[in-house]
């Protein structure tokens, strides 16, 4: 199928970094092959760095992936639509998967937060998702009530309550900070500046997910199950209930 694009067309607007709490809003076809559709803003966020994409309705066709090809930020429609470069439609983002998925993905970074200082622990692997979520650590011994020692304090952080934002640095001024970076095997984007997520007094990472505004939204982190995934890696699975 022919992908038709808006050949003056740049690079779709983020609407879900500036709006993460918005559900619904209007955006221009810039490019179509009938079932995957770019437009010139977007609140749907893209699959990527191990956290699954949002959902919903775009036009009247429902959106069953939303992700990334290049620059390119595609939503895939159900059904094929006859949409045509330069329309105008309205999407609305599946509001509960969104609101999980960010619960899901600030309670991983509270975790690798604790994790982090009290063991010194990378991140070698996660996948946030909606039914459950999974963090791999570099943890040298499987200690199980050392890590349940975490889980119950990222709860209690969570009842203490702390302010999430999201702001961008320039790259060389982000990767000045001390423990900016917790991935074990991955570095930040090539990117000129770079999005950091900041839980106020307890985390600071770059990172270009969504997330929670206060530890409050999380509810409460379950631990699910633990295993051992090699010699120095443990593997946590989590989910987040209502508190």
């Amino acid at each position: 199928m022919v992908f038709e694009f808006d050949g003056g067309f740049e690079l779709t607007k983020k609407l879900y970094w500036e709006q993460p709490y918005s559900r619904d809003f209007t955006a221009k076809i810039a490019g179509s092959n009938g079932t995957q559709v770019e437009l010139d803003q977007t609140l749907f966020y893209p699959r990527g760095g191990g956290v699954s994409c949002d959902t919903g309705v775009l036009g009247g066709v429902k959106v069953v992936e939303t992700s990334k090809e290049g620059d390119k930020i595609l939503h895939t429609l159900e059904s094929p639509a006859n949409f045509a470069i330069g329309q105008m439609v309205t999407g609305k983002v599946d509001w509960d998967r969104r609101h999980r998925l960010m619960r899901m993905h600030t309670a991983g970074h509270l975790l690798s937060a604790l994790f982090y200082s009290g063991a010194k622990c990378l991140i070698t692997g996660n996948q946030i998702d909606v039914d459950r979520s999974r963090m791999d650590f570099s943890l040298e011994v499987f200690d199980r009530s050392q890590i349940e020692s975490f889980v119950k304090e990222a709860n209690k952080l969570i009842t203490d309550d702390a302010p999430v934002k999201s702001y961008f640095l320039e790259r060389s001024e982000a990767l000045k900070i001390p423990d900016m970076v917790k991935l074990a095997e991955a570095a930040p984007p090539v990117e000129a500046q770079l999005r950091i997520v900041e839980i106020a007094g307890i985390d600071r990472q770059a990172d270009g997910g969504l997330h929670v505004a206060h530890l409050n939204e999380i509810g409460k982190i379950e631990l699910l199950k633990l295993e051992n995934k090699g010699k120095t890696n443990r593997r946590l699975y989590y989910d987040v209930a209502s508190a």
